[in-house]
């Protein structure tokens, strides 16, 4: 098989498409998340890196389950832990308003929402 420049090019055009394709479809199920409201949440940060945690009160959350979920908070506090253990010294706390935090999902505890697989912001 000869490979001419002109053959090479098309090849790798219909890569492109093929691969642009792809990720235009995995992309969709994140941008039709469903949004969820909830007026506070708490997300401890470790050593410099958010938890992927997140727990939550004062939520609203769409009906129907969904792959990603897009959780708009009105006051999200963030303390940071100076060590790995939960008990451990917190060096200070943040308190950050109207955030917007993409979360795999979540689970309820009375009135208590637990998210789990948060993205960093």
């Amino acid at each position: 098989m000869n490979f001419t420049p002109k053959s090479v090019l098309g090849a790798v055009v219909t890569l492109s498409i093929g691969a642009t394709t792809l990720l235009a479809a995995g992309a969709s199920p994140a941008a039709a998340a469903g949004r969820a409201h909830c007026d506070r949440a708490e997300r401890p940060v470790w050593s410099g890196d958010p938890s992927r945690n997140m727990t939550a009160h004062g939520c609203s959350v769409p009906s129907g389950e969904r792959r990603w979920y897009r959780v708009e908070v009105d006051t999200l506090v963030e303390p940071h832990h100076t060590t790995e253990y939960l008990n451990g010294p917190v060096d200070r706390t943040e308190k950050l308003h109207d955030r917007t935090i993409r979360c795999m999902g979540y689970t309820t505890d009375g009135n208590t929402l637990n998210w789990f697989g948060c993205i960093p912001h």
